[in-house]
């Protein structure tokens, strides 16, 4: 079975009678297989522990370890008593550590920081180094994952920020959502908590030992780096402007990203890394909630202006069809300067009325009023005199012959001249082109419009390979896919608009011929 299907089962499985914790299961799952720990943030009761039951039945023969911290939590509670054998007869101090934490392979520590100084330091080598110091040896400890769950985050004291940064993921845990989900998740009678996957997609310890080894060959190509440099020093401008709310991701978290990346890459039977597994950083970034969609934002973005480019160069040919245009204009449209009667304003607001002082006081109309006259219905209109004092109010339209007015007073309607001035305007006259010159604009239509599509054809076939299967990430939401395929979309909506810039050439001349 191919790495990416079993992975895929697995959290099928996994998920089965959970609402709504998917990205949460899925994420756990890669944070584990890839060595690292993840911090879920939430309230009680949203199957933060019911994940790290799950996660602990991916690994056959996997075992786990709860503990729920107070601020009364002793080591004994976490990693096991003193052996009391040891201490008289060999006069060491050592832990019995089976049934503890040291001893699972799964461990879920539920209100972490809780826990003691004395918890807390011990966690940090177990976290970093997968190692517990058991008395005068060190043990290596065969912790698949860590799930640690608060809700809420660490405090200012000295020492957590040291432990809070050992967690790479931390994913914020809400309830149930969607109305139906809910419903459906409180009359379940399924058991969630049993084990229910299957034998052969479960993880043995030969099988993750030649992942592990496998994720330290995957590829981590320019594109990727770039976009992990880009995103790295937009968090460093930010971090020098917000001093209260710094990232402050530093060099160890960086190596932890790209290990992850590398694993999510490895899972989805792919031997680089891509620009999906990309969107995982968002995870591993933020210090407080606040900060999430601001990392979402850097990183999408990012993503979307230095993600992967096409072969294309539209420099020349978006220049080869404005020379097209012009040609065509050139030839089929002539300017042509004539002298018309237009409208003379007064005042820049007014019109003048020529004849009408003779049957009223007022000889002026504002502007906006005359240009809403119609031709077919009478309108109120004011009259005005010299000085702008309304003196009349009659009904009025347009005249069908230009430059007239045409208004109705006790029931007769009287035809008066707008004052107009003699201007210069110009006019464009059509022309057909001559037939040598239309097959020519025909030729070079067609070349154009058939290279415009071997473009497109070309742009999609020779589109990176990494472009094929952005939806089939296990760990990425499949609609950041058009994120990543958005300089490409870019090209072709560039190529589909010079395309239709040609057929409007095509068709300018072309009306012309049928006239």
């Amino acid at each position: 079975m191919a790495v990416q299907e079993k992975v895929r089962r697995i959290l099928g499985q996994m998920g089965r009678g959970v609402y709504e914790k998917e990205e949460a299961i899925r994420l756990s799952l890669l944070s584990a297989l890839a060595g690292e720990s993840i911090f879920l943030l939430g309230p009680p009761g949203v199957a933060k522990s019911l994940i790290a039951r799950k996660l602990k039945f991916a690994f056959r023969h996997g075992k786990s370890f709860e503990y729920l911290m107070n601020k009364f939590s002793t080591p004994d509670e976490v990693f096991g008593p003193v052996s009391i054998r040891k201490l008289k007869e060999e006069d060491k101090y050592e832990r019995l550590t089976d049934k503890y934490l040291p001893g699972a392979n799964v461990v879920f520590l539920d209100e972490l920081w809780k826990a003691g100084p004395s918890i807390q330091n011990a966690l940090l080598t177990v976290l970093n180094e997968k190692i517990y110091r058991n008395g005068e040896q060190e043990i290596r400890v065969n912790i698949k994952g860590i799930i640690a769950a608060s809700n809420e985050l660490p405090g200012g004291h000295e020492g957590l920020d040291a432990l809070w940064d050992r967690f790479l993921v931390r994913y914020l845990i809400t309830e149930i959502r969607n109305a139906g989900n809910f419903v459906g998740m409180i009359v379940s009678t399924e058991d969630v908590y049993e084990d229910n996957i299957a034998d052969d997609c479960k993880i043995d310890e030969a099988e993750l030992a030649a992942w592990e080894r496998a994720m330290d060959e995957v590829t981590v190509p320019p594109e990727v780096i770039n976009v992990i440099q880009m995103v790295k020093y937009q968090l460093d401008q930010y971090d020098q402007t917000h001093e209260a709310e710094k990232f402050a991701v530093y060099d160890r978290r960086w190596k932890k990203v790209v290990r992850l990346l590398r694993a999510s890459a490895f899972l989805n039977d792919r031997t680089k890394v891509d620009l999906m597994d990309c969107f995982l950083m968002v995870h591993c970034l933020w210090n407080k909630p606040e900060q999430l969609e601001i990392a979402r934002e850097m990183v999408a973005e990012t993503i979307r202006k230095h993600g992967y480019t096409t072969a294309l160069n539209l420099t020349a040919l978006k220049q080869e069809i404005r020379d097209f245009e012009e040609d065509v204009t050139r030839e089929t449209r002539l300017p042509n300067v004539v002298v018309a009667e237009q409208l003379m304003p007064i005042e820049r607001d007014y019109y003048e009325v020529s004849n009408i002082s003779q049957y009223f006081d007022g000889n002026r109309v504002k502007r906006a009023e005359y240009d809403k006259l119609l031709l077919d219905e009478d309108l109120a209109v004011s009259l005005y005199d010299a000085t702008g004092n309304l003196t009349n109010k009659v009904k009025a339209r347009k005249s069908r012959n230009p430059n007239e007015v045409m208004v109705t007073w006790n029931s007769k309607t009287y035809t008066f001249p707008m004052r107009t001035v003699k201007a210069e305007k110009i006019e464009i006259i059509y022309k057909k082109p001559h037939p040598v010159v239309y097959q020519y604009y025909a030729e070079r239509a067609r070349k154009l419009e058939g290279y415009l599509a071997g473009q497109g054809e070309m742009a999609k076939e020779n589109a990176p390979a990494e472009l094929r299967n952005l939806r089939t990430n296990l760990f990425v939401e499949p609609h950041l896919a058009d994120l990543v395929e958005a300089n490409l979309n870019e090209a072709l909506k560039t190529l589909q608009s010079l395309a239709l810039k040609v057929e409007k050439i095509r068709f300018s001349y072309e009306s012309l011929m049928e006239k």
